[in-house]
This record gives C-alpha cells, structure tokens and sequence, in this order.
C-alpha cells in the first residue's frame, strides 16, 4: 500500500482521463476528491448525464465535486479543505487559475496527450494524424499559468501507423498517461523528478475540431485525405455528397498506383470492384467502410450492392 499520508486530488472529465485515476487507485494512492465537469444534457429527452470520469469514481467510492469553475473563493476554500500534496489534471476542460495551481504542495500536474511542445492546445491526437506525424505520445507537465507551457517531467512515445484511428491512438495514449503518471509520483516521493524546459521555437498548436472540418474536398491528394478520415474517426468523422444524402466515411486507404487518368475531376467515382475508388487532387481514396444516414457503418461494397452507385458519378 502507497503512502496514504500522500493526498492526491484528480481532475478530469472524458475517457481519456479514466485509466489514469484507475491506475492511482489500484496503486494504492490516497485520492481524496475528484474534479470533474458539471453533468451535461444528452439524448432525447436531456436527461443529466454524469461524464466518464464521475461514473468512474462514483464506481471507485471516491468523492466528486462538479463546481462550474475554479475562481469563486467558495471553489477554491473547499479545494485547499482537501490538503492535497498534488493534483494531478488530464482533460479536465476548465482552466485553473494561479490560485488553484499553487495550492498543493507539489503543485499541479497535467497529463498531455502529445510530445510536447508539440501540439499544445485541445486537439493533439487528432493533428498528429492529420499532420503525418509518425509519433506521439503523452507528456506529464508541471502545469503553469500559459496554454501547456509548463516543464515537461517525463514523456512516453507511442507510434503511429499508417492507418491508426484517433480513436486508437486515443487509447493507447490514455494507458500511456497511466503509466507515465505512476512514474512520475514515484519520482517525487523519491526526489530524482527532472524538470525540462520546453523549447518555444519547436511549439505547434493543436487547434479545436469542429463539424465544417468533416468535409471532404476532393481536391486534396489521397494521403492527405486518408488522414483526415483517420483523424476525425470517431469525432466528426469525415463525409461527402452522395445523391444528395451525406455520406460518412470511417475508414479508407490511398491507392499507391492507379490507372486512372490524371485529368479526372476529383471526387468522381473511377471503381467499385474493391471498395468505392475515388478521385481526388493527386491519386485515388479507396473507401472501404462508410456510412448512410440512419444506418450503422458497414463495409463499403454492402453499401454499393444497396445503392445505384456507378462509375464517374460524382461525389461532393
């Protein structure tokens, strides 16, 4: 069993920050409150729904405080009523003031789904996709006042494949930040934590997705294309105009080599023998699993066989 003189606050809201406050409880951490959004309206009739993080640690007997935000002094009096010697934050979604990050002893800490300093900002997994990067990974940070400026304490990298999904990639960073964020307690009870600088001149900001993204413009080129649908696989997922429906698409390959004459307008349908084959600005999109509105995703020759799809019909 962990120190249990060691207090230890959480702060989270999505899946994401769900395996990291698993992981401090099996531990054997003191967690002695967990930070986590309001309850959110959903579904039809907009019901009151607790976020991961809350279902999670109502499961795990913890105690949860949802207060709108961290600046009022009733917020934060009953914050330092925790004596938390560390806050650990992972998606949290509300920004802690000054105030807050110098309350506990050890500060307060943030688990950052990237390499640091790239991609700072709300959308890292999803912009290394997009961007090509063949590597990401989760940075523990001791958290500072700016947009993820603070010190990096420890980094794990985790490889991205071809046709990784952010929705895996998700999860393989979300059980990388468990793990880094045991390490990194360790080494404060042990006093052998390091601290880095991050180096301002390499900073790339991963900006917020919104639905407009979703869109396919046909005359990008097929990679880019390929991990654009990666990236917004599973949020807002990638679409297009087909007979007038809207059209999504999950998952898709770019044709290394194709016969397919150059002049071709892009988003024009050039096969469907193995998937619906489509021209785009350089290069053909293989889309290999789609979805029709109302329907679930499925393969993308079952979609063809129930469609009227041909040869040099348009997409977009």
């Amino acid at each position: 069993m962990k120190n249990q003189s060691f207090r230890i606050v959480y702060a989270g809201t999505p899946d994401f920050a769900t395996p990291p406050l698993k992981a401090l409880v099996e531990a054997g951490y003191n967690v002695v409150g967990v930070y986590t959004q309001p309850d959110r309206r959903s579904g039809r009739g907009r019901k009151l729904v607790h976020g991961p993080v809350k279902t999670t640690a109502l499961e795990l007997g913890l105690e949860v405080f949802q207060p709108v935000a961290l600046k009022e002094e009733a917020a934060i009096a009953e914050l330092a009523a925790l004596q938390a010697d560390l806050m650990v934050v992972a998606a949290y979604g509300l920004i802690l003031p000054q105030t807050v990050l110098d309350l506990p002893v050890h500060g307060c800490i943030n688990i950052h789904a990237s390499l640091l300093p790239r991609w700072r900002g709300a959308a890292p997994i999803q912009r290394a996709i997009e961007a090509g990067d063949e590597r990401s990974g989760v940075t523990i940070m001791q958290m500072a006042a700016g947009l993820d400026t603070g010190d990096m304490l420890l980094r794990k990298t985790v490889d991205i494949t071809s046709d990784m999904t952010a929705a895996t990639l998700h999860d393989l960073l979300a059980a990388a930040g468990a793990d880094a964020l045991l390490e990194v307690i360790d080494q404060i009870h042990a006093s052998t934590l390091t601290a880095e600088v991050q180096n301002d001149s390499e900073v790339t900001y991963a900006h917020k997705l919104n639905k407009a993204e979703a869109v396919i413009d046909w005359s990008l080129s097929a990679t880019a294309l390929h991990r654009k649908v990666c990236a917004f696989n599973a949020w807002p997922v990638a679409q297009t105009a087909c007979d007038g429906d809207v059209l999504r698409v999950w998952q898709s390959e770019p044709l290394e080599h194709s016969a397919v004459e150059t002049d071709t307008t892009p988003g024009t349908i050039v096969g469907l023998e193995h998937g619906i084959d489509v021209m785009t600005g350089d290069g053909v999109l293989r889309l290999l699993r789609v979805q029709a509105p109302g329907k679930k995703p499925v393969a993308a020759h079952e979609y063809v066989s129930s469609r009227a799809l041909r040869a040099g019909q348009q997409l977009g």
